[in-house]
């Protein structure tokens, strides 16, 4: 019986070259319209496939494979296929209508529905169900394969290739589908796509990789040092959604373990530094550093004077890059997406329990002055609300319960992930590397008790912003009146877990 391979694709990328190595083998070579076309304008003796359906395409090309003969010589088994009086199909290739490249992109419906492909995705779940008896390739990787001598092995991830492609193909049609439609649907598929094996987990004895998924990715470029390990990700990730509050202005921050050891913001970015690494030098010591504006040399030289992992700007002058480029292992990363945007392209948060997936919207509730509500007889300084705000942008991003102690637009004590609220307090002042006195306190929470304003008088704090909600706030607002503390309170609560 003769060999036969059906050919359908919408990218020809290379595709001449697995069917010359098909016809080569021996192969009769189906395909369909202008796949066929291409294939012939190539000199490979393709046939078109109306020739053994015996019908040509209808609806514009919208129905051109979906025949029994076609899908009979996909599914049949070896016992099967004697029950025919036509020739199988052992090989496949088929790729798709590039749905993805109309995703998030406000398309209108029609756009979206001619890019949804039917007969290619029947095709592949038919031939990768079959995968015993047919070998499908929807990779154009695979076009060098040795299409005689598959394995059954070979044959196997060749099928997983299909399903992980089709699933992942409707599952970006269910995802925008539902946002053009202005429809909630039960389900959230979110397709992961391994970018690069990583050398280790947190800890050198768990695996990790690191995967793209369907939905916006940040874009950034890896501008010298090793590669990025799984804590440099988690790290590089918190130091940029800290800068990234402070797009418009020159910050700097350094993270370490995933929570800011330091934060500032500056009249030049170098002094923006400066004060950001004297909130706690010490911590600084392998820490990763994310800046809000261009690097310049002055700011490199002061860099590659210490140790660190990661340093990631929007932009580096060539002559800091070169700098930095000095300390071949330190990673440079330079950030595409604008930091104005990088909150847009935060969708999601997904934790994964034994109880199930948790699936949260990012945190990107905005503070507005003017929703602000002084509590306390003692008014706020313009000075002390820019202090505050400041605050309470960083704040967000420490592990709850979390405290922060800011002046002049720097953050000089720090603390987050405790226990008890008034536990905090008291270390991020112990931790303070300047004088509290004029000082504001930010909390990502309410105070439960006076206690907090209690530790935070005996070390001269001016003002203190927090959400406000317990049912002690009358008596917390009473002792900041009584002990001469301004207080503000947002309404916005920031636990981060």
């Amino acid at each position: 019986m003769k060999k036969r391979a059906y050919i359908s694709v919408y990218d020809k990328t290379n595709i001449e070259k697995a069917a010359k190595t098909l016809e080569k083998a021996g192969y009769e070579i189906i395909s369909t319209g202008n796949t066929c076309k291409y294939l012939k304008e190539k000199g490979i003796n393709a046939i078109e496939s109306s020739s053994i359906t015996g019908f040509s395409e209808l609806l514009s090309g919208k129905v051109k494979s979906l025949h029994p003969e076609i899908f009979a010589s996909l599914l049949a088994n070896k016992e099967e296929i004697k029950t025919l009086n036509f020739a199988p199909f052992s090989v496949l290739i088929v790729n798709l209508y590039p749905f993805e490249n109309y995703t998030g992109q406000n398309e209108n419906i029609e756009t979206l529905v001619k890019n949804i492909d039917i007969g290619g995705v029947a095709l592949l779940r038919a031939g990768a169900k079959n995968y015993e008896n047919v070998a499908v390739i929807t990779d154009s990787k695979d076009y060098d394969l040795d299409f005689e001598n598959l394995t059954l092995l070979d044959r196997k991830k060749l099928a997983l290739k299909v399903f992980a492609k089709t699933s992942r193909y409707d599952s970006l049609i269910l995802e925008e589908l539902s946002k053009n439609f202005e429809l909630e649907n039960d389900y959230k598929n979110i397709n992961f796509i391994k970018k690069q094996e990583l050398r280790y987990g947190e800890n050198p004895h768990q695996s990790a990789a690191l995967y793209d998924f369907s939905e916006s990715i940040l874009d950034y470029e890896i501008l010298n040092g090793k590669e990025l390990s799984y804590n440099n990700i988690l790290d590089a990730t918190g130091a940029i959604n800290i800068v990234s509050e402070f797009f418009d202005v020159n910050a700097a921050v350094i993270v370490k373990h995933s929570n800011p050891s330091g934060a500032a913001l500056g009249v030049t970015l170098e002094d923006a530094w400066d004060k950001a690494l004297d909130c706690d030098p010490l911590s600084a010591f392998g820490g990763i550093v994310a800046f809000s504006r261009k690097v310049n040399i002055e700011i490199a030289k002061k860099l590659t004077a210490m140790f660190l992992e990661v340093v990631i700007a929007p932009d580096f002058e060539p002559d800091a890059l070169k700098q930095l480029k000095t300390k071949k292992n330190l990673r440079v990363i330079k950030i595409n997406t604008p930091l104005e945007k990088y909150k847009d392209i935060l969708s999601g948060e997904i934790r994964l329990t034994p109880f199930g997936a948790l699936i949260q919207q990012v945190d990107k509730k905005e503070l507005d002055i003017e929703t602000f509500k002084t509590v306390t007889k003692e008014k706020p300084t313009q000075e002390m609300i820019e202090d505050m705000v400041f605050a309470y942008k960083i704040v967000k991003h420490l592990k709850s319960n979390a405290i922060v102690i800011a002046k002049d637009l720097k953050t000089i004590g720090l603390c987050g992930g405790q226990t008890s609220r008034v536990g905090a307090v008291e270390i991020a002042l112990m931790r303070t590397v300047d004088s509290a006195k004029d000082a504001i306190l930010a909390s990502d929470g309410f105070f439960p008790a006076t206690d907090n304003i209690t530790v935070a008088a005996q070390h001269r704090i001016k003002g203190i912003i927090q959400p406000g909600g317990s049912i002690k706030d009358k008596e917390v607002i009473e002792l900041a009146d009584k002990l001469n503390i301004c207080m503000i309170t947002t309404g916005i609560r920031h636990f981060k877990h």
